[in-house]
């Protein structure tokens, strides 16, 4: 058995309790559930979960060791999501005032946008080199036990995620009612967006 049953129970939740800690997937979810709506807010939690198995199956290949061995490959991976959420916050910004809903965007869209932003968040690399080791079983293959503790976290995140988006996306479509708010909206989600950025910019590598 890959898994012990009795750590696989206490992973859950762990990770669990881990998902509903407010972080920078959450509240990318709820920006651009009041910037887009609903179903785009879901489709960024699902690719905000894609990212997360990405983290994880490279974590179980070795990228720890990379990241020891090439020390500036974090500072890279840092600034390009820095520089792609101020890419998003500068779009949220360009929301034509005049519309009276919700700015419409595709589930394509959100799902990539979701993962590029949890694929270039290094402190979402560092959380999974430092918490999933902590129940893998060296006696066994490693890298299956990482892809069911991701698959784990995953499906958590994408329901925790996507709940908080929904919720927002509901907000926001239904109080856009005037040009006004529909602005408010887009200021918001810029200010999620250029806070998490600057949060972004300010992490230190440990």
């Amino acid at each position: 058995m890959i898994l012990d049953p009795l750590t696989l129970l206490a992973f859950i939740p762990a990770g669990l309790a881990l998902n509903l800690t407010p972080g920078a997937d959450m509240m990318f979810c709820l920006g651009l559930g009041l910037r887009a709506g609903p179903r785009p807010a879901v489709a960024a939690s699902a690719g905000i979960a894609a990212g997360g198995m990405v983290h994880v199956t490279l974590a179980g290949l070795g990228l720890g060791a990379m990241i020891a061995a090439l020390p500036w490959a974090f500072d890279a991976i840092r600034w390009i999501g820095v520089a792609y959420l101020l890419w998003l916050a500068w779009n949220a910004l360009r929301q034509c005032p005049q519309s009276s809903t919700v700015a419409p965007m595709r589930a394509a869209r959100a799902f990539r946008e979701g993962m590029v932003v949890n694929l270039t968040n290094p402190k979402v690399i560092l959380f999974v080199l430092a918490f999933v080791p902590q129940f893998i079983d060296p006696a066994h293959a490693i890298l299956p036990q990482f892809l069911i503790y991701g698959l784990v976290l995953a499906l958590g995140g994408f329901v925790i995620n996507g709940a908080v988006g929904v919720f927002a996306g509901g907000l926001g479509r239904s109080m856009a009612t005037s040009p006004r708010f529909t602005r408010g909206l887009g200021l918001v989600s810029a200010a999620i967006f250029a806070s998490l950025a600057a949060r972004l910019a300010l992490l230190q590598r440990s």
